[in-house]
């Protein structure tokens, strides 16, 4: 027999939860205060690209499991659970923004039945499980954190086989009740006091963060000195401390959690009175990725007055999300030094950039440029006919921020080919 469950927030995070909790046989409710988004919902329309999310949803409203409504206060009246899935933006400071999350606590609260569980899904720092108890003003409702792991592209997939559930509550039998929700996937599911919880998000990305900024570093060194960064991660990797994923260089990291994430656990150490000098150079270090990808496309053509065909928009491949993209700090970077830009992304089919013009595929990208830049993991640029390509460009100049090309075809076609830590 299921639970029944109410999700406040249907963005990335809450869609996803509500459409999986469905799918486990749960009956639950989504909310959202748009009225727009609420509406498209309700007829199947999926605002985000996510692989698997758009066949659940739909299955789950077919079978009656899952269901949209305006307004908080009209999915919890009969909720057991009620997951807060709203955004918690950054602040001019780095730190998160808990307006949204104090306001969604608020407006449920006189309409939750004593002893409904309210479990903070939303990435917050240190004390905001606190902050919700506070905003509810409710003794007989208990908050439990219950950070979430999704990786967009895989989100589905990762809620559904989870490395790790992460339970913080100083309520046992609530922490148990969240439990349950969860122990038929399988997976390890840790308790913890609250602010072990809370922290263990920010911790995560942010040591992924550092991960991928140091895979970064190691390509320039290779480059440097003559090395092939590929072989060099494929051998670090097999060290069983240091593993495989997250070894792979790229134009730089970003998305809507790491860049976030891991300024919020800077503020976080600094209200507490530490300087996380390491973060800041870990940051520091991928801002200086996004110049080395434009530098190396400096190094083959002049790009005052030149066309730069940027493949991959994205921030990477299997989402449309495009905040924090690198791809798109390379656009920006690229347009500053006088370039035009033309860009193509197999899910992202518009960017309100001066000096950009969006095309519809590849090939419209690579006409006429002096330049290529593989910016984005796409399966579908390898599979290019690159004779095609020779003959639509003005200049045979490749940069492959991804390593995601053969090089070896390419120089055979006279392509001149820089990849990220080998040539």
């Amino acid at each position: 027999m299921g639970s029944t469950i109410a999700v406040i927030g249907t963005g990335y995070v809450g869609l996803t939860t509500g459409a999986c909790f469905a799918h486990l046989g749960h009956q639950v409710t989504c909310a959202d205060i748009v009225e727009s988004k609420v509406s498209s919902l309700q007829r199947g329309e999926i605002p985000i690209h996510e692989a698997g999310l758009e066949e659940i949803v739909r299955a789950g409203m077919d079978n009656g499991n899952l269901s949209f409504v305006l307004g908080s206060e009209n999915a919890v009246g009969d909720a057991e659970f009620v997951y807060l899935c709203v955004p918690t933006p950054q602040t001019a400071k780095g730190s998160a923004d808990l307006r949204y999350l104090t306001a969604a606590a608020e407006q449920i609260s006189p309409h939750l039945q004593p002893g409904t569980v309210v479990v903070n899904k939303s990435t917050v720092p240190v004390g905001s499980t606190l902050l919700v108890e506070q905003a509810l003003g409710r003794s007989d409702i208990p908050v439990v954190s219950n950070p979430e792991f999704l990786r967009e592209g895989s989100a589905v997939d990762d809620f559904l086989h989870p490395d790790r559930v992460v339970i913080g509550s100083e309520d046992e039998a609530a922490a148990g009740r969240v439990a349950s929700l969860y122990v038929d996937l399988g997976a390890p599911i840790m308790a913890t006091d609250p602010a072990s919880a809370e922290t263990c998000k920010y911790a995560a990305n942010a040591f992924l963060a550092t991960k991928l900024s140091f895979t970064n570093a190691i390509a320039a060194v290779c480059e440097a000195v003559g090395a092939d960064v590929n072989d060099v991660l494929l051998g670090m990797g097999y060290d069983h401390r240091i593993g495989h994923e997250f070894l792979r260089p790229g134009p730089g990291w970003g998305g809507s959690c790491f860049p976030k994430d891991s300024k919020a656990i800077i503020s976080i150490a600094d209200d507490a009175g530490y300087d996380f000098a390491l973060m800041r150079g870990v940051i520091e270090a991928n801002v200086e990725q996004f110049d080395r990808i434009v530098r190396k496309t400096e190094s083959v053509t002049s790009l005052n007055g030149a066309t730069v065909g940027v493949l991959g928009i994205a921030f990477k491949a299997g989402t449309d999300d495009t905040r924090e993209s690198p791809a798109i700090e390379v656009i920006k970077r690229l347009v500053a030094k006088g370039a035009t830009v033309k860009a193509y992304d197999p899910a992202v089919t518009s960017l309100d950039l001066h000096g950009v013009d969006v095309v519809d595929n590849a090939y419209a990208a690579c006409e006429g440029a002096s330049a290529i830049v593989i910016a984005t993991e796409w399966d579908e640029f390898t599979s290019l006919d690159f004779d095609r390509v020779s003959d639509l460009v003005a200049e045979r100049n490749i940069i492959d921020a991804r390593n995601l090309l053969d090089r070896d075809p390419l120089k055979q076609r006279g392509f001149t080919y820089q990849g990220v830590g080998r040539s």
